[in-house]
């Protein structure tokens, strides 16, 4: 399927993949500013923090970043593939990206050896190592203190390692707990991904499409509706998109259409293919959360989306939801949020949908 569909609409690959080549990805108007500001802070060291709510671009945003940092000459750039490890193999996986042999029963002498090994690499370049951390809302608080000391020398006043940390609103509420200020508190950059405006989704769609090498691949109305669908979260548009491409070339259409939206998401009763489907209750519950909470966790100078006119608007999220199950730490931190904000919406979306 995959070979017919490149050679059908003249694709380089399939422009709704999170696997699209570094190059071709649509790069956010705030992370231009936060690159930038990194660009500085490879000299000084410390922390970064990347967050947003899952399907807003925080993976994305960090291959950017990876990518542009290692354009810059002598930056040496980890990524670390395991954030939920305890200390040991935290240890392990550390001195695997920075080549230093480790000796698992002697924490000291790798914490000794992994200081020096970056000291050195600081005064022959003046650039501070960087480590990646993507969802690092998994890692534990000793393995968050032990990163944090390793990090700096001299009291604290000369930092020796660059540390961005990716994570989503859990991440935000564990910086308030006691034991993780000292780190929050050393947080010099930060970037918060929020959802998008139809505007700015129909930049993506237009910029996958030409990178893929198929511009006209959807009609002009055809973007805009799913712009205007999709909730603000690039995900749940991918998704959509990537749905429609896979019926469109199973039918062998030469361009995907208004047309092809209706006959694929809007004449859809949900409760039919709901039943038909035996989609658990509590992915619908947690569709209808996630729907309310992107509208109403906005900040303030935000563009407001589409509001949920009917339950249709909640097909996409339910979608993204059975191929990536929600954790019920998030939709606790949700609910939670929404008490907040708007009580009413938050008991809607605790209770059994009518």
């Amino acid at each position: 399927m995959t070979h017919k569909l490149l050679a059908l609409y003249g694709l380089k690959w399939n422009p709704f993949t999170p696997d699209v080549p570094v190059e071709a990805l649509w790069t956010p108007p705030t992370l231009d500013h936060f690159r930038w500001r990194m660009e500085h802070q490879v000299r000084e060291g410390g922390f970064a923090l990347i967050t947003g709510d899952p399907g807003t671009g925080k993976s994305a945003a960090l291959r950017l970043l990876a990518h542009h940092l290692a354009t810059l000459p002598d930056v040496q750039v980890g990524v670390v593939v395991r954030p939920q490890s305890g200390l040991g193999d935290f240890y392990r996986e550390i001195g695997a990206l920075f080549g230093v042999v480790l000796a698992p029963h002697n924490r000291w002498a790798g914490f000794k050896a992994l200081r020096e090994k970056w000291l050195a690499h600081v005064e022959a370049t003046r650039y501070r190592p960087v480590l990646l951390i993507d969802e690092a809302q998994e890692m534990s608080h000793p393995v968050l203190a032990e990163l944090r000391i390793l990090a700096s020398t001299d009291f604290d006043s000369r930092a020796i390692l660059t540390v961005v940390l990716v994570g989503d609103g859990r991440l935000v509420q564990e910086f308030r707990r006691e034991a993780l200020l000292p780190i929050a508190s050393r947080i010099r950059v930060r970037l918060n991904l929020d959802y998008l405006t139809p505007k700015e989704l129909l930049d993506w769609l237009r910029q996958a499409t030409d990178q893929a090498g198929n511009p006209h691949l959807m009609t002009p109305e055809l973007m805009t509706t799913l712009a205007e669908h999709a909730a603000g979260n690039l995900r749940v548009l991918s998704i959509m998109a990537s749905d429609l491409l896979a019926l469109a070339a199973r039918r062998e259409l030469r361009q995907l259409d208004q047309k092809l939206y209706i006959e694929a998401f809007a004449q859809r009763q949900l409760a039919g293919p709901l039943h038909d489907r035996r989609i658990p209750l509590e992915i619908v519950q947690a569709a209808l959360l996630l729907a309310v909470a992107r509208r109403t966790l906005r900040s303030a100078n935000a563009a407001p989306l589409a509001p949920i006119a009917t339950l249709h608007y909640i097909q996409p999220v339910i979608h993204e939801l059975l191929i990536e199950p929600p954790e019920p730490g998030y939709l606790t931190y949700l609910r939670y949020k929404l008490a907040a904000v708007a009580p009413e919406f938050a008991a809607a979306t605790s209770h059994h949908l009518p």
